[in-house]
């Protein structure tokens, strides 16, 4: 299984950092017996292969070779490629752009690597079906995109909206590789229009393709605003302390996260 990493945005909610906002070191990690800080990436690409995932992609912008000198060709039990996304064009332009090296018989796990959340063993319940949600309960859904249910049925996905009608977000998701490829083809003939998942998603229900969101998400912070870098400390240093992390300590997304780039990501 391929996990996803789409990391070209560029960062503007928490500059000026003289690196890629995906190696923002939050928290630490044991390594060799040593305590060393861990870039904020990490924590996806951990959950992505305790998810199963065996290989991931990173779509990185052309800027952002510090990455690839981060990471190397393996991450654990998993092997690592690159693929450029050549300027900020959205999600869906990053998500499809690993197409390049994604095979045509394999389910694809997709995360964003600046967000911190548990379980981090949550992804390992997503079924095997064409499209599957990872969702996380929030207090300002407004921030994210909500995802509307009818039981386990996506209905909707309503995209950084003001009166959303459900306070549960997707954190990550699982496509099968019929999925990936009917959403890929799905965003190409709407010429690519679609920078948000989420609107290519609704397009999809629409044309008959179905989805599940699955609410085995605690707690989800976006590490993007420096509010959300505090909140992820706290939540971490909870989780290290060996305490189940708290619904009190969910992201509570401060009104700078409005400005938003084009894709909807920063």
């Amino acid at each position: 299984m391929w996990g996803i990493v789409p990391a070209a945005g560029r960062g503007s909610r928490i500059q000026p950092l003289a690196f890629s906002k995906e190696l923002l070191p939050v928290g630490s990690r044991s390594d060799g017996g040593a305590e060393r800080p861990c870039a904020v990436s990490e924590y996806l690409v951990e959950r992505l292969i305790l998810g199963g995932a065996d290989k991931i992609c990173f779509v990185i912008s052309p800027s952002k070779s510090d990455i690839l000198e981060y990471f190397g060709d393996r991450y654990g039990s998993a092997r690592l490629a690159y693929v450029v996304q050549p300027e900020a064009a959205g999600l869906c332009d990053a998500i499809f752009r690993a197409s390049t090296v994604i095979g045509e018989r394999e389910d694809v796990l997709v995360g964003l690597p600046d967000t911190v959340w548990f379980p981090k063993r949550a992804l390992a319940s997503l079924p095997d079906g064409d499209l599957s949600f990872l969702l996380f309960p929030v207090e300002h859904p407004e921030f994210f995109d909500a995802v509307v249910l009818d039981g386990d049925t996506v209905k909707e996905i309503q995209v950084k909206q003001r009166d959303a009608r459900s306070n549960w977000i997707w954190g990550a998701f699982r496509m099968s590789a019929r999925g990936f490829h009917d959403l890929n083809t799905l965003w190409e003939a709407r010429d690519r229009r679609d920078e948000y998942f989420g609107t290519l998603v609704n397009s999809y229900l629409a044309a008959g393709g179905t989805g599940v969101g699955i609410k085995t998400g605690e707690a989800y912070v976006d590490v993007g605003t420096i509010s959300g870098y505090r909140t992820a400390i706290a939540l971490l240093a909870a989780s290290r302390d060996g305490v189940e992390p708290r619904p009190t300590v969910r992201a509570t997304v401060a009104a700078e996260t409005l400005p938003r780039l084009p894709g909807g990501r920063a």
